[in-house]
């Protein structure tokens, strides 16, 4: 495999899951506790044998740049080859733009492929999980001596519409093509995962064909191009929703997950802060879950996965739900079917997800929050006693300030002022002139508000070389 490039597309922006991607690229979002979705691309890489990586990013690269560094963890920090992070840049006598799509990204990006060992570029997706060895696939093509061959596989008609759909010969070859077709024919969909000889690339990507869906792969079909498709049986999760992502992680808590974490011959990869083991407490219960290292539990967990760092403290519970680094769950406070962004703190005797109305559809986002999941957004504050209902957004940084209500309909949002008129608040809530909240809904007792560094001092700490999203 080392005649083979592997060049990974981690610039999108994952609109779809929502306040999660805002502030960091879609391959950079948490997944599993401890991973990043991208660290499945990464070690599918170098479990492959393949270890010369090119990463292509756009959209909030920092989380992404912290998250990878040189490769270290992936064994990818090397002289030759290993792991380059490239963003868009301005050439000389070219507009400044940014990629204008998968195929773009690749073109723009041609002259460091060229000078890369080998005849084959392997084209991955850096946002979806999957466990995958490269080498039959690239195997394949080069014994059907192709321009570029497509790993297919049978999704569920439901999502078909979403993917590029397909259809292929006795010889595996692709004779037909419909990308994201409103009403599919087949269930035979692309995984947005290429191997393309580096001839075919020059041949095919021009300024004119932005996409590989769209453009690319349609017009080297009616062109006559060598395009083949490659069946694929393992596990593939495009989690690109938010009840798409709630789902396959709270899958990985069944007693034989499709996805196997704990398989010593395919090891997943990642970046790992060093910090003390979980520690169970005396009046902790804790059911059917996924508890990361450093976590403090006094409470009650089920079902649920919790990233490094979360403090669940005596009498709260957390059920049906994913919480992120750093996260403070104070006691009494409840938890439910809800996904918690890094370092957010959650009051005394306050409720993230209550009722049934789980079709009560967030009104600013109804397209992505629509199943009952409540999203809080990083370093937000839930203060004491307050109750959310289903499909409710919480921004970033939101603090107690920002409610004005103890209870938080289904389908609200609640978003951080931009300008607090301290004095105005203090006067219609009665409290001190000189501060900053008003005691009415204070998150709990004094450390639970984080601090400048975005820390709360429950946690006391962010682990040496963590990355700040």
């Amino acid at each position: 495999m080392k005649r083979t490039l592997a060049v990974i597309l981690a610039g999108g922006e994952g609109e779809r899951l929502s306040i999660l991607s805002s502030l960091r690229a879609k391959p950079a979002v948490p997944f599993g506790g401890k991973y990043r979705i991208i660290d499945f691309t990464l070690s599918n890489c170098v479990n492959s044998d393949i270890d010369n990586v090119v990463v292509l990013t756009q959209y909030n690269p920092r989380s992404l740049n912290d998250h990878i560094g040189m490769g270290r963890p992936w064994d990818l920090d090397r002289n030759y080859g290993g792991v380059r992070m490239l963003q868009p840049y301005i050439a000389r006598g070219r507009v400044a733009e940014w990629y204008r799509g998968t195929a773009d990204a690749v073109l723009q990006n041609l002259n460091v492929i060229e000078q890369a060992a080998g005849d084959t570029v392997l084209v991955l997706a850096g946002d979806h999980i999957y466990k995958m060895d490269y080498q039959p696939f690239v195997t394949a093509h080069r014994r059907h001596r192709a321009d570029v061959t497509i790993a297919v596989r049978r999704v569920p008609l439901a999502d078909a519409s979403r993917m590029g759909i397909l259809a292929m010969d006795d010889n595996d070859r692709v004779v037909e093509w419909h990308e994201k077709p409103r009403q599919p024919k087949s269930d035979l969909a692309s995984m947005g995962v290429y191997v393309f000889s580096k001839r075919a690339l020059h041949q095919w990507l021009n300024d004119e064909r932005f996409d590989f869906g769209h453009d690319v792969i349609p017009a080297m079909i009616n062109g006559g191009a060598r395009v083949y498709g490659y069946h694929f049986d393992g596990y593939w999760q495009d989690v690109g929703t938010v009840q798409s992502y709630w789902e396959a992680n709270l899958a990985l808590l069944s007693d034989a997950p499709e996805l196997d974490l704990y398989d010593r011959e395919w090891i997943i990869h990642t970046r790992s802060e060093e910090r003390a083991p979980a520690k169970i407490g005396a009046t902790a219960q804790v059911h059917r879950s996924l508890i990361s290292h450093g976590c403090v539990i006094n409470g009650s967990v089920v079902n649920s996965i919790l990233s490094p760092g979360v403090v669940v403290d005596v009498g709260a519970s957390v059920r049906d739900s994913i919480i992120l680094f750093d996260s403070v769950i104070r006691p009494g406070a409840v938890v439910d079917r809800a996904i918690l962004d890094k370092e957010v703190a959650v009051g005394p005797g306050a409720i993230v997800g209550e009722g049934t109305d789980f079709d009560v559809v967030n009104r600013r986002e109804p397209g992505r929050l629509n199943t009952g999941i409540t999203v809080v957004g990083k370093r937000a504050v839930v203060p004491r006693g307050v109750r959310i209902g289903r499909n409710v957004l919480i921004g970033e940084g939101v603090r107690t300030a920002d409610f004005v209500s103890r209870i938080v309909k289904s389908g609200s949002t609640i978003e951080r002022s931009k300008e607090r008129p301290v004095r105005a608040a203090a006067k219609s809530s009665g409290t001190d002139p000189q501060s900053r909240e008003p005691a009415a809904l204070d998150v709990g007792p004094v450390g639970d508000e984080p601090g400048p560094s975005g820390l709360t001092s429950s946690s006391g700490r962010r682990a040496a070389g963590e990355s700040g999203d």
